[in-house]
């Protein structure tokens, strides 16, 4: 089985997938395979020439001999066989790797983000990589956010707590103010006779 990319190479994505090709695993566990399959098949063919400087005096020696040469034969294209069938696998597992390798690459040239853009700004700027003042400001940063947020947590906190303390003291007044109605309402009886 014989699997080509004919003049896929000469686009520039094609080039990167060439040279990534180089260094796979798979390819290296390929060149492996045809390795072990020309010696397989080296050996069988230096057996068969072997044969011929046997020398046959009776029947039974020719067919042994006839037996030996298609045993030979056998061999080979069993050797011939088993490299195809691993082939088949090997172009799966090569594929995967490639689309590993594409989605690495993908995943690096991905457009980044302002924050991103500014912090490799910022590091070029400071001429380091990691450590340094500019990674010391950014943890400074880092805490002078925080502690922003955690004062706005208290001071929301604050203001529900506030609210909440008026609407008691307005449901305290409501309540007095209710009382003093039912106490300025006092049911006097008269009697009128007409």
């Amino acid at each position: 089985m014989n699997i080509g990319m004919h003049d896929f190479g000469s686009s520039v994505f094609g080039r990167s997938l060439m040279t990534m090709g180089r260094g796979l695993k798979s390819t290296q566990q390929k060149m492996e395979r045809q390795e072990t399959r020309d010696r397989q098949v080296a050996f069988f063919e230096k057996q068969k020439e072997n044969l011929k400087n046997v020398k046959c005096e009776t029947v039974e020696e020719i067919a042994r001999k006839l037996e030996l040469f298609h045993s030979y034969e056998d061999q080979i294209a069993a050797a011939k066989a088993a490299y195809n069938n691993e082939q088949m696998w090997h172009m799966m597992d090569e594929s995967r790797e490639i689309g590993e390798k594409i989605a690495e690459a993908v995943e690096k040239s991905k457009p980044k983000t302002p924050e991103e853009r500014m912090e490799d700004l910022a590091e070029e700027a400071a001429g380091t990589e990691s450590g340094g003042m500019l990674e010391e400001l950014d943890e400074v940063m880092e805490e002078a956010l925080e502690l922003q947020e955690e004062m706005q947590d208290v001071q929301q906190e604050m203001t529900q707590e506030n609210l909440r303390k008026e609407a008691a003291v307005n449901a305290q007044k409501a309540a007095g103010e209710e009382a003093d109605l039912q106490e300025a309402v006092v049911y006097h009886p008269f009697d009128i006779k007409v």
